[in-house]
């Protein structure tokens, strides 16, 4: 069967390039052409185009960025239609998926949203769009079955694929710090997104505490679509190493962590890393966001626990100062050692591992149906 997978973002690619992989097991014959990253690519699939290329952060830069995403409706709408596939399979990516999967619909093709967008934080009324142009929803939080269920919208909860992504990883691998010449001092780990804009405003101030903490070394995640040449003019007035494409292994090896808001706060989590949440926008956007985003906490740990975790650090309040003071809470014995066991708690919560391969399975068997 012919698969067509839309991912507009770094933690789609890592999905979608697991999902890729379960696919092929369940359909020897599985032909793929997808929007992605490195990682789906890596798979063997042929990307039409990269996220980076894709994934505008706030709602002023979304505005800035209209007719490049225009442009890029267009051609996944006639790149649909000049491949013809089984199955339409987004992931995440909501601001462009729902647009192609109305297109989608109207043509006939049969649809799958595998991680659903997050409209129980906002938006809640794309639930009757995608009520309409979805045939199935594979969920990957535990509450959003309930969610859907309010709106008399069946899905499956399939658990979350970050827990099958860790699993593979193995144990750390020992010559790492070797490799990339670090010290043996403990690793706090910055991880300051995948997009240029983003990066361009959450790292510098991540940096600022880098000579606070003169017993550990930091170590910045550099993002796969990004060239190692960006970081310079952040990194180079600090004691930091960059490590490209690693972020695993850099999260296997680290001690706390800085992270901005986003999937790498549920991974730092699942890695056992104590972390402090990041987040600042431009302040157009994220006064518009204030006002229509309706949850408790923006880091999704603390979404699934439904608790304050992990400390979340938003706008005004990610500063140097603030920084410094729960960096220094994280690194305390007893409040790592409650931070684990919330930890233990959230890995139950998100339901074990095997979630790429149950979401593989009823793909195919409804892409199969009525063929």
């Amino acid at each position: 069967m012919k698969y067509y997978i839309i991912a507009g973002e770094a933690s789609g690619d890592l999905h979608g390039a697991n999902l890729i992989k379960e696919l092929k097991v369940k359909d020897s014959d599985a032909i793929f052409r997808c929007w992605g990253g490195d990682m789906m690519q890596a798979e063997g699939v042929e990307i039409v185009k990269h996220y980076r290329d894709l994934a505008f952060m706030g709602f002023v830069e979304v505005i800035n960025n209209l007719p490049t995403i225009a442009k890029n409706i267009k051609l996944c709408k006639n790149d649909i239609l000049q491949f013809s596939p089984d199955v339409v399979i987004f992931i995440d990516y909501p601001g462009f998926n729902l647009r192609i999967a109305s297109f989608a619909k109207k043509h006939n093709f049969k649809t799958v949203y595998y991680i659903s967008p997050q409209i129980w934080a906002w938006k809640k009324s794309r639930v009757h769009q995608i009520k309409r142009d979805i045939d199935k929803m594979l969920v990957i939080l535990p509450f959003e079955k309930d969610f859907y269920n309010r709106f008399d919208f069946k899905v499956d909860f399939v658990g979350h694929p970050l827990l099958d992504a860790i699993q593979d990883i193995g144990i750390p691998d020992s010559s790492w710090r070797i490799r990339n010449s670090l010290l043996e001092k403990p690793i706090i780990a910055l991880l300051p997104g995948s997009r240029k804009q983003e990066i361009n405003t959450m790292l510098p101030i991540m940096l600022s505490v880098a000579n606070d903490f003169k017993e550990y070394q930091f170590v910045v995640a550099a993002a796969p679509g990004q060239e190692l040449d960006f970081y310079k003019p952040f990194t180079e007035k600090y004691p930091v190493k960059l490590v490209k494409g690693e972020t695993y292994a850099l999260l296997q090896n680290a001690h706390a962590a800085l992270v901005t808001s986003g999937t790498a706060t549920l991974e730092t989590a699942l890695f056992n890393v104590p972390e402090v949440v990041c987040y600042r926008g431009s302040k157009i956007s994220y006064e518009i966001a204030k006002r229509i985003i309706k949850v408790k906490y923006i880091s999704l740990v603390n979404l699934i626990m439904d608790k304050m975790v992990v400390k979340e650090l938003i706008q005004d309040e990610l500063n140097t100062k603030n920084i410094t003071l729960h960096l220094n809470e994280i690194l305390e014995p007893n409040i790592r050692t409650q931070l684990l066991a919330d930890y233990q708690l959230l890995k139950e919560k998100l339901g074990g591992s095997g979630a790429s391969q149950r979401a593989a399975d009823k793909i195919v068997s409804f892409t199969a149906e009525g063929k």
